[in-house]
């Protein structure tokens, strides 16, 4: 069973329609033990960073999200909450990937960039079992106007204004600032890949 964090925020039905489409077994649900006893655990998450710590905090989701054994996939926001630390709101955020989350810049030498950084983009640098049988330079969606610095802890990076990471793995954690459930084929192969974590 496949467990999707419900903390008041962020986009649960996509999510898990996604999920439904795959096939997979899963419930939406903020209760502690439901949580600590899924096989699998997705963070999602659209907003605003202090906003979205507010709430975990508020569930007490704080201190379980960290302590949890089985795979875990933050999803955006959701990820971004895995950082150290968000610029958006100066939010103090879980730590468990070492890096912090900044604003994308909105001009670079070649003039004015536009935030949102929101469409399709590529990643690349891919590794892991997230992006099995996912060729570099894939196309997947992004609606963000933040994002994690690159650190050691990248699984995938792209270029937009500045080079961040796209998705990041520690231990059992794992997370895409892109939207896989948005995100066509490739999307549905890395929530099939992470369906397949143990």
């Amino acid at each position: 069973m496949t467990a999707i964090i419900d903390y008041d925020t962020g986009n649960l039905r996509s999510v898990a329609e996604a999920l439904r489409r795959a096939g997979a077994e899963f419930t939406v649900t903020a209760d502690p033990a439901t949580l600590l006893r899924a096989e699998r655990v997705i963070l999602p998450g659209v907003g605003e960073a202090s906003s979205a710590m507010a709430r975990l905090r508020e569930k007490g989701l704080d201190t379980l999200v960290p302590a949890l054994t089985c795979p875990v996939l933050g999803i955006c926001i959701g990820m971004q909450l895995l950082c150290r630390s968000s610029e958006e709101g100066d939010a103090a955020c879980l730590g468990i990937f070492p890096t912090d989350v900044v604003r994308l810049p909105d001009r670079t030498a070649d003039g004015p960039l536009k935030v949102p950084h929101m469409g399709w983009d590529t990643v690349d640098t891919l590794r892991g079992p997230l992006f099995e049988g996912i060729d570099a330079q894939t196309y997947v969606y992004y609606v963000h106007s933040y994002a994690p610095r690159l650190c050691d802890a990248a699984i995938a990076a792209t270029d937009y204004g500045m080079r961040f990471s796209a998705a990041l793995a520690r231990d059992n954690f794992f997370g895409t600032q892109f939207h896989p459930e948005k995100s066509g084929a490739a999307g549905s192969r890395i929530l099939r890949n992470f369906l397949t974590l143990k």
